[in-house]
């Protein structure tokens, strides 16, 4: 059996279906997440709906490469630059100030946008074939665990996202740490897989 091509072909499956409107769950280097295309706003209606999410509270998106930060940010700080340098791909995920055309369902109203490169080589590619940034929410129900194999996807949602692209089982564990910026400061909003020290010495030596 040839595994490459089978992978392939999921892959384009699943970008197939996300242009088309749709919700699927696949793997990311912390837990499996459910992507939507970020500039569908029925989309994002459907995600929320989906993980009974409050609509106060923003999504994070994965970019298939740096380039495409300017499609969520009009200004990303020169702090970032290191830490990107450093710590990209991987579970680091960065908030910057969103452009004014992203979904408030986006957003929460934060005028905000969480932005992650990941390292998982699945992610990777299912970005690389659709070609543009994907929501990357835990797969739960809101409140709930989140899965980190593709069986415990099935079990939380059932029928309800229309695919679980493979990957095997994801580390789990710590999320993503979630880190801002006021200026030339850099504020750990959230302590994850990236411990804040590390953060934190990025930015005082600059690499």
């Amino acid at each position: 059996m040839d595994h490459i091509g089978t992978r392939e072909k999921e892959i384009e499956q699943a970008a197939a279906i996300l242009r088309d409107g749709g919700l699927i769950a696949f793997p990311t280097e912390t837990y499996y997440g459910l992507a939507v295309d970020p500039f569908n706003e029925s989309s994002l209606k459907r995600l929320f709906a989906v993980k009974n999410r409050p609509s106060i509270k923003p999504v994070l998106v994965l970019i298939p490469s740096r380039k495409d930060i300017s499609r969520m940010s009009h200004a990303v700080p020169e702090a970032a630059e290191p830490l990107m340098n450093r710590f990209w791909p991987g579970p680091l995920t960065m908030v910057f100030p969103a452009r004014r055309e992203l979904s408030l369902m986006l957003t929460g109203n934060t005028g905000t946008i969480g932005v992650r490169l990941s390292s998982n080589p699945v992610a990777q590619a299912l970005l690389q074939v659709f070609g543009g940034p994907l929501t990357a929410t835990s797969a739960n129900r809101s409140g709930g665990k989140a899965a980190v194999t593709e069986d415990e996807v099935r079990e939380i949602f059932g029928g309800a996202i229309d695919m679980v692209l493979s990957g095997g089982r994801t580390p789990g564990g710590k999320p993503s740490t979630l880190i801002g910026f006021a200026g030339d400061r850099v504020d750990c909003i959230r302590e994850g897989c990236i411990a804040c020290s590390e953060i934190a010495e990025v930015v005082l030596t600059g690499d």
